[in-house]
């Protein structure tokens, strides 16, 4: 981007993005360069990450992954993103968040609330899975893995979809930040 549109682009109020989907599905790759993009527009923009494999280690390294300890878990998240959105503040949040329940209470935990659903198939996330991790599940290594021995609930009504197998990342992070201009989120 030119220098000339720095600093054109204003967050107007805080707000939570919480990208869904499972794992392997572009979460965290789409989450990098839509804070990038948003960056270059304006250094100044408050922005913070909270990403779920960084919460599991620091804040919640005492849960595991049954139903009970993953709703606590998306609990913790959506409490502490709603907190910090309340201060004007652009609160990412790539998680898989795989129960619809779960993904409800972070949407009550936060003023405002944007839910992106990244979506792909599972042949598709099998395939980039860079960590083995569907590889050990299938073989029965990794007990409760989503999307394989535990269910992940596709949102039945995302504010935003994010189709990860015929969309770019580019045109990914474009389309969200599209859609947070166009419903008053963000301003120019």
């Amino acid at each position: 981007m030119p220098n000339t549109q720095q600093n054109s682009l204003y967050l107007n109020k805080g707000l939570t993005l919480w990208l869904t989907g499972l794992s392997g599905s572009g979460k965290s790759t789409i989450t990098q360069a839509l804070y990038t993009k948003l960056k270059d527009l304006n250094p100044k923009i408050k922005i913070e990450i909270l990403d779920g494999d960084e919460i599991r280690e620091h804040l919640c390294r005492d849960l595991g992954f049954s139903r009970e300890d993953r709703l606590k878990n998306i609990e913790r998240i959506g409490f502490l993103a709603g907190k910090i959105s309340k201060h004007g503040v652009l609160v990412i949040v790539p998680v898989i968040a795989p129960y619809h329940s779960a993904r409800e209470l972070a949407r009550q935990l936060s003023e405002n609330f944007v839910e992106v659903f990244i979506s792909a198939s599972l042949e598709t996330v099998k395939s980039r899975d860079p960590k083995g991790l569907y590889q050990k599940a299938l073989s029965g290594e990794i007990k409760n893995f989503t999307g394989v021995s535990d269910p992940y609930e596709i949102p039945e009504n995302p504010d935003i979809l994010i189709e990860t197998e015929a969309m770019s990342v580019d045109d990914s992070s474009n389309k969200i930040i599209e859609y947070l201009k166009n419903n008053g989120f963000l301003g120019c």
